[in-house]
């Protein structure tokens, strides 16, 4: 049997960009080729603030933002928390969004974990999209 994760509707996705100012963002690391920085430099210059999470990194400095090794260490208030890591590591990352007072986890494109939905849900978090570019989704919702 395949997992199938069933997204929030299309309003709900776009309410969420709507609503957020801050998007950390788990996996981004200073290379331009990569579709983290890539998604990462066009959320920033639509306005977002862009908070790279990436242990590899810390220390450096990325989109012009200080690198934190964890989501524990953001400490700031985030609103959408944007991974860039692959599956397997999605249950890890979601358990470290539940000790952060985030509100949206996002898988981007082509990831997903049904035991990172099963930990989100259990602790009573619904604000999941996975499988999705935020970058997508927000040009969909400003055209």
């Amino acid at each position: 049997m395949t997992y199938s994760f069933k997204n929030p509707s299309q309003d709900v996705i776009f309410d969420y960009l709507k609503q957020a100012k801050t998007i950390a963002v788990v996996g981004l690391s200073n290379r331009e080729e990569t579709a983290a920085y890539r998604v990462s430099q066009f959320m920033q210059a639509a306005g977002y603030r862009i908070l790279p999470v990436n242990p590899r990194a810390l220390g450096e400095t990325i989109l012009g933002e200080p690198v934190y090794a964890s989501l524990a260490d953001v400490n700031q208030a985030v609103d959408i928390v944007n991974v860039f890591r692959r599956s397997e590591f999605l249950p890890q990352v979601a358990q470290e969004f539940l000790e952060i007072d985030a509100k949206v986890f996002w898988a981007q494109l082509g990831l997903e974990s049904q035991e990172a939905e099963e930990l989100l849900r259990q602790a009573g978090r619904t604000d999941i999209v996975m499988n999705k570019c935020i970058k997508i989704e927000y040009a969909a919702m400003v055209d």
